[in-house]
């Protein structure tokens, strides 16, 4: 499909750049950067009034709302801040799969994701932090600011493989418990996994008031099942091989995919988490812009 797995590959960054990734509600950080702040300040954007204090500065006083009332007010206004990022990449052993007609693995294609989306937030002096898992947290880059952290990040993708089950219900909690501070958790993965133990992870990220947003990464063939001949299937984390009929079998399959996708989608809306549905055949970077403008039209929660 003309792009290959290459992490440095210009056309991709060349779609990237330029592209601000907003996080929705509030974060906290240490610098000025482009996300709202929990705490209050004097810049930026309005945020609400509060009565007047002696010492307080005359410069940010409301004299219309005096007018009205006789009383002094002060203008209180947001402050803008960088945010920590954690992207969490499946490399369970589902994650291999590649059909004839895909350019990427889904583990090939997470890595590429996980590299732009770090690039874009690193570039906009946010602190990224990595997460690779499977049926647990095999490796974990704590959130850091500056290029230097793309090469980390860079260097840590590439040392894993595909490999064991997928546990991330697991994982959601662990990142939750981990990541004290408010910000913004992304997750790469197919989630070929038990969707109630998911909904209990996303659920526990939300408590803790993060922003989140699922990437479900599939391959064209595991959407359509678009197999002619007869064929062994065999589970791509363990379980028994099966030989199958693909034309008796599609429709029943396609329906059951669906489903699945469907109930994902739907805990996503239900938890506040933002879904994104991916094909391995599309390229990320036009995916993200898309995203990126749809998130700029929606606002912040």
């Amino acid at each position: 499909m003309g792009y290959s797995a290459s992490f440095l590959e210009p056309q991709v960054l060349a779609g990237i750049n330029g592209l601000v990734l907003r996080a929705r509600g509030i974060v906290e950080g240490h610098v000025t950067g482009l996300h709202r702040s929990p705490f209050h300040g004097f810049s930026v954007e309005f945020a609400e009034h509060r009565e007047y204090s002696p010492g307080d500065d005359l410069r940010y006083v409301d004299w219309k709302v005096f007018g009205r009332t006789d009383k002094f007010y002060i203008k209180q206004f947001e402050q803008e801040t960088n945010l920590s990022c954690y992207l969490l990449v499946d490399s369970s052993e589902s994650m291999k799969f590649q059909s004839k007609g895909s350019p990427l693995s889904k583990w090939a294609y997470a890595q590429c994701a996980a590299a732009a989306l770090a690039y874009i937030l690193l570039n906009q002096q946010d602190r990224v932090g990595l997460t690779i898992f499977s049926e647990k947290v095999l490796t974990h880059l704590k959130p850091e600011a500056g290029m230097p952290q793309w090469s980390n990040i860079i260097s840590v993708l590439e040392q894993f493989q595909p490999l064991g089950k997928t546990g991330l219900g697991g994982v959601l909690s662990e990142i939750a418990e981990r990541a004290k501070q408010r910000g913004m958790v992304i997750v790469l993965s197919d989630f070929f996994t038990d969707l109630s133990e998911v909904e209990k992870g996303l659920k526990h990220l939300r408590y803790q008031r993060h922003d989140v947003i699922v990437f479900q990464i599939v391959d064209r063939q595991e959407v359509t099942f678009d197999i002619e001949k007869p064929v062994v299937l065999r589970g791509l984390e363990g379980g028994a091989t099966l030989a199958v009929d693909p034309a008796w079998l599609r429709r029943a399959y396609q329906t059951r995919f669906r489903q699945f996708c469907l109930q994902l989608q739907k805990i996503c809306h239900d938890s506040g988490v933002d879904y994104v549905f991916v094909e391995t055949v599309n390229r990320f970077d036009k995916v993200l812009r898309e995203f990126v403008s749809f998130r700029a039209r929606c606002g912040r929660r």
